[in-house]
C-alpha cells in the first residue's frame, strides 16, 4: 500500500486544491491532506476551519483523510509511513520553490519522494490568497472555491 501526504495551508481549500486531491486519490491507496501552519503566512481561517471545509470537499472519497499537522513534512510524512509528498505546481514560479522544498526534503530523507501534479490550465491561475483578494472587494468567488463550503468561507471573507 502506497500512503501519499499532501501538505498545505489550504487557507481556505480552493477548487485547485480539490483538484489535486481528487486526482491523487486515484493515484495513491492512502492520501492524507495536512493542514500546515506556515509562519510567513498570517491564515484567515482556524485550523479546525480549515480542516473541516477539506472534510466536508472530500465526502465520499473512502481513502483520503485530513489531518493537522506540525513541524517538518518529511519528517510528518516518515512518521505517518508515507513515501510520497504530493505538490500542486501552477507555474514555473511555484516550480522554483517546489524544487528547494523537495531538494531539502531529499536531503533530509531520501526514501521520501516528492510528485508534483501540475495544474488544469484552467486553475493554473487560481490560489487562496486570490479567492480572498477577490471576496474582500465582495466579488463573486463561486469559481475559485468549492460550492460545499462556499457559503461558510463567503461570511468569514466579505465586508
Amino acid at each position: 500500500m502506497v500512503k501519499a501526504i499532501y501538505p498545505g495551508t489550504f487557507d481556505p481549500i480552493t477548487v485547485g486544491h480539490l483538484d489535486v486531491i481528487l486526482r491523487a486519490s486515484k493515484v495513491y491507496d492512502h492520501l492524507i491532506v495536512a493542514v500546515m501552519e506556515n509562519r510567513s503566512k498570517n491564515c484567515t481561517f482556524s485550523d479546525e476551519e480549515r480542516k473541516g471545509f477539506i472534510e466536508r470537499c472530500i465526502e465520499g472519497l473512502d481513502n483520503v483523510e485530513v489531518i493537522i499537522g506540525h513541524g517538518l513534512t518529511v519528517e510528518m510524512a516518515r512518521n505517518l509511513d508515507c513515501k510520497v509528498i504530493v505538490r500542486g505546481i501552477r507555474a514555473v514560479s511555484d516550480y522554483e520553490s517546489e524544487l528547494a522544498l523537495a531538494s531539502a526534503n531529499m536531503k533530509l530523507d531520501e526514501n521520501i519522494e516528492t510528485i508534483f501534479f501540475v495544474a488544469k490550465p484552467e486553475l493554473s491561475f487560481l490560489s487562496s490568497s486570490v479567492a480572498k483578494e477577490i471576496a474582500s472587494f465582495n466579488g463573486d468567488i463561486s469559481d475559485y472555491i468549492p460550492s460545499c463550503i462556499i457559503d461558510d468561507v463567503a461570511k468569514k471573507l466579505y465586508k
